[in-house]
């Protein structure tokens, strides 16, 4: 049997994982400590903006991160409910340690997976291909192909004032030696820093003048295999704060006590999850800022108190801390800290995963340059599929823009890179409207079913679910209202006016202010037809226009992407390329002109350029 090994536990690690050793390959997990597969060193949620999304696709391509977060949640909301549908998702607020059990338990009952709790501290490379890893007591452990996923241990650092420590998130042993074995095989190490907030004893705060957060009513699931849901009346609260002129006034008074601006930190923090006193410093401007309570375990008494990331010295963060509203005779249990760890620049990866300078190395998640664990978690899955795919000599899984947020973020990182902690938002992504929350199935579980990480009974639910979408659809068109029908009653009160020749159902759904549950019930049709049927229905009529010019525009440009470049072209013989085109695309090296066509400094006329030269290339 061959085997893949698979460096770190965190959420990228777990489903390389899950992945490799569902699709028949042994799973060789190396992990500093079992107990801390699958933890949440920061924000106990998972979903949001883009992110929530790509829990959504990670489920619709076979992964377990949308299942384990349906098990374990203890709220459960839908963001972005007065929007369209191209941005409204999915948030958890998660049971931090019910979460990393259940993955805990996935990892050990799954046929194939092999867990060491070891560091990993060197690559064994042979003529440019990765054969295995040295851990700690200099064993060496052989295999087929290697994928990294450190998260943010690589040479971490914890950093709180003038003071730093070598350790991982929550006092973890720190990862040396890899980063030094990635040095020496040529590739270019970054240094990254992201941070997390204070813990808080929960019955030690007052929330009687806080702003209640409760989650949303309804049947919501990150899965499309969940069938239970948590009523409402039996999930957790969380609260809404802002922070006071005090808070600033500490913050101001003190910035020199940061880490951050005390000159201590080297790496690039996250642009989209600020400190709390990078937040005054940038935003001079904002009076207050807001902030959000939330729990993180039945099985915890504290509160996570999300939006107070901060490197300020513990004597300092304590003053911030009991500045807040309702925080004056707080108990803190954890001080809030900065981390910096290595990563490697992506633009070192091919679209695969693969590294490009060392055959069968994949990295996958925050060592690439992400941030979140959604993000991690949707590049693990793709990095253990493409492992397994390279080893049996088939085509790997590349995703694109209009497929996939997954696709997308790949993309920015292979063909654009980042010198930041990257973060999925939907203003990243053209196609909004295509790569909805609803739809993620639709658009990526054929893929899941052919790899095999979809099982046939899954895969026939799916297909009837599409048939009867399509049945509804069919019905809407053929029936017809005319003047004289009872529905011109519903039409004039809401839209005040009347039919005045036969419509069909579908066109009148159309309409501003019309519901498809309000038209059904002027028609005879069954109740065979679910909420998810009649949402997914309702969104396709109404925003068909829209759609179809952006599957239109997709399709534009995929004929770019058709047009293959050679993985040797020599750039300097093409003559009239721009000095920065010809250094980014030597750099880079786009597998296609649509890649091409995406990196900064390349220009439509070097484009041009270039498709002549390969069009003379394959008259020849």
């Amino acid at each position: 049997m061959k085997r893949i090994i698979i460096v770190g536990g965190g959420h990228a690690g777990i489903e390389a994982t899950l992945a490799v050793a569902r699709l028949g390959f042994k799973a060789t997990l190396i992990t500093l400590d079992i107990n801390n597969i699958g933890s949440m060193p920061c924000n106990p949620s998972i979903g949001g903006p883009a992110k929530g999304v790509v829990v959504r696709e990670i489920d619709a391509l076979g992964g377990e991160m949308a299942k384990a977060t349906d098990a374990t949640y203890l709220q459960m909301k839908m963001l972005n409910t007065a929007k369209g549908p191209g941005v409204q998702c999915l948030r958890a607020q998660s049971d931090k340690i019910e979460y990393a059990r259940y993955m805990q338990r996935k990892l050990m009952s799954t046929k194939n997976v092999e867990i060491i709790e070891k560091m990993a501290v060197e690559l064994i490379v042979e003529n440019q291909k990765c054969i295995g890893v040295m851990i700690e007591n200099g064993d060496r452990l052989f295999s087929d192909a290697v994928i990294l996923t450190t998260g943010t241990y690589l040479n971490g650092k914890i950093l709180r004032g003038h003071d730093f420590f070598k350790e991982g998130p929550d006092h973890q042993r720190s990862a040396v030696g890899l980063s030094e074995s990635l040095r020496k095989n040529g590739f270019e190490i970054m240094r990254l820093k992201t941070g997390t907030p204070p813990r808080i004893k929960k019955d030690s705060v007052d929330y009687s003048n806080m702003e209640v957060q409760p989650g949303t009513p309804g049947e919501l699931a990150f899965s499309y295999s969940t069938k239970t849901f948590i009523p409402l009346e039996k999930q957790h609260i969380c609260y809404l704060i802002h922070t006071t002129p005090l808070t600033h006034n500490l913050i101001k008074e003190n910035l020199k006590e940061s880490a951050m601006y005390g000159g201590m930190v080297e790496g690039v923090g996250p642009r989209y999850c600020p400190s709390i006193e990078d937040k005054i410093v940038k935003f001079a401007d904002k009076e207050r800022h807001q902030l959000f309570i939330e729990p993180e375990s039945i099985h915890l008494d504290t509160i996570y108190l999300q939006g107070f990331s901060t490197s300020m010295p513990v004597e300092i963060q304590d003053k911030m801390i009991r500045s807040l509203p309702g925080f004056a005779n707080c108990e803190v249990v954890k001080y809030a800290y900065a981390i910096e760890y290595d990563a490697i620049s992506p633009l070192q990866l091919k679209l695969s995963l693969e590294t490009k300078l060392i055959e069968n190395l994949f990295c996958a998640g925050q060592i690439n340059g992400t941030s979140g664990y959604e993000e991690a978690a949707g590049q693990g899955l793709i990095a253990g599929i493409n492992a397994v795919q390279k080893l049996n000599s088939k085509k790997p899984l590349i995703l694109r823009r209009d497929e996939a947020y997954i696709g997308l973020m790949i993309d920015d990182l292979v063909i654009k890179g980042t010198q930041e902690p990257y973060r999925l938002l939907t203003s990243r992504s053209e196609y909004r409207l295509l790569l909805r929350h609803d739809n993620a199935d639709i658009r990526l579980k054929k893929y899941g079913h052919d790899l095999g990480l979809i099982s046939d009974d899954d895969y026939k639910e799916f297909n009837k679910k599409i048939e009867l979408i399509d049945e509804l659809i069919k019905k809407l068109k053929e029936e017809k209202f005319n003047q004289n029908h009872k529905i011109n009653e519903y039409l004039e009160k809401v839209t005040g006016a009347r039919l005045t020749n036969a419509v069909s159902a579908y066109d009148i759904i159309k309409r501003p202010h019309i519901n498809l549950e309000d038209v059904l019930n002027y028609m005879n049709i069954d109740k065979k037809y679910s909420k998810e049927i009649h949402q997914q229905v309702e969104i396709f009529i109404k925003y068909e226009g829209y759609i179809k010019k952006q599957v239109e525009e997709a399709k534009e440009r995929e004929h770019l992407e058709k047009y293959q470049i050679d993985e040797n072209i020599d750039y300097d013989k093409i003559d009239n390329l721009a000095i920065e085109a010809r250094q980014k695309l030597k750099k880079i090296r786009p597998m296609t002109i649509g890649q091409a066509s995406r990196i900064s400094g390349v220009n439509p006329s070097d484009i041009g350029i270039l498709l002549m030269n390969l069009k003379i290339r394959g008259k020849k």
